[in-house]
């Protein structure tokens, strides 16, 4: 008898803590505090050990891939008679609905805007691609914002195209999540950064297999960071979330979710819970963590919202 044996096989090296955390070398940290607590989103809790062992050895290995990138970029110049111009490196960020994509985005980027090779660095979240509430409800999908058919696709490729051209003053529009919808007279203007960081759920997702495939967001970028937890730490988070937003952001008359705000305890659990399961995870489960092994790093949160493991493709 021929006994088989399975191998676990994967692109990834997966590093503990500890040992990624040893992978921060001498990179300085230049961080305080008081700037911490401003880049912490609403109760998404980040300790300064976290910075220290997670995104310094995090943002010295995007500048180390940073400038083989533009090095690479040069001589492809070169090869090709081009002018010198400037193009940015693109990074994509991609995690579920509280898994606490925009504040690893914000320490992100002050952490890279701090070295002397790239200081220019900008943040795009991709909410403001998202459809108007008006062509949702008129499509009928306004029970499925944040699943890929919600976000106009072309506005955001235009966009995508234009900043890796090295265009001037390209423009992406914003969203509001106190009125639960783009604004339309409000604009970020993106005029060549050294980096570019794309934060948002679905940006790893890839366009459907068809005899002619369109490009996708992901096709852009130079390295990918996906922020992962469990399906039960998620619904914890988005309803202790909701609990805090009820306790403030939906207790003004502007916001969408003002309704939401005369809620008991009681109430206000279990109508975060019905949401988080007929709509955030469901988009989880279907859209966004299929493109979990799209990404070139993937960091895996605990309960309390600190990283206890790192995946790092083709290490």
């Amino acid at each position: 008898m021929i006994r088989k044996t399975h191998i676990a096989i994967s692109p990834y090296r997966e590093f503990s803590r500890s040992e990624w955390s040893r992978l921060r070398e001498d990179t300085p940290l230049n961080l305080s505090d008081a700037e911490l607590d401003t880049l912490k989103g609403l109760n998404e809790p980040v300790s300064m050990s976290e910075v220290v062992e997670i995104y310094l050895p995090l943002s010295r290995l995007i500048n180390l891939h940073y400038a083989a990138s533009q090095q690479l970029f040069r001589a492809t110049n070169e090869f090709l008679g081009l002018q010198k111009r400037k193009v940015p490196y693109i990074i994509g960020m991609a995690g579920s609905v509280s898994v606490g994509k925009s504040t690893t985005a914000r320490i992100l980027r002050t952490l890279l805007s701090r070295w002397a090779d790239h200081p220019r660095v900008d943040l795009v979240p991709t909410d403001g691609f998202l459809l108007p509430n008006e062509e949702m409800e008129r499509r009928g999908i306004m029970n499925r914002k944040g699943f890929p058919e919600s976000y106009d696709l072309p506005a955001m490729l235009a966009f995508m195209a234009d900043v890796k051209g090295g265009k001037h003053n390209v423009t992406a529009p914003t969203y509001s999540h106190l009125v639960y919808n783009v604004q339309p007279d409000k604009v970020l203007t993106i005029d060549r950064p050294d980096i570019l960081i794309v934060e948002g759920l679905n940006v790893l997702q890839t366009s459907p297999a068809s005899a002619d495939p369109m490009p996708y967001v992901s096709d852009f970028f130079d390295f990918s960071i996906y922020i992962d937890a469990s399906e039960e730490d998620l619904h914890k988070w988005y309803v202790e979330r909701f609990l805090r937003l009820r306790e403030t952001a939906f207790r003004d008359p502007q916001s969408y979710f003002h309704r939401y705000a005369v809620l008991s305890d009681g109430e206000a659990r279990e109508t975060a819970t019905s949401i988080w399961e007929a709509i955030n995870l469901v988009n989880l489960r279907t859209n966004i963590l299929p493109t979990r092994q799209r990404a070139d790093l993937i960091l895996r949160k605990g309960h309390d919202h600190a990283t206890e493991a790192v995946s790092l493709r083709g290490a």
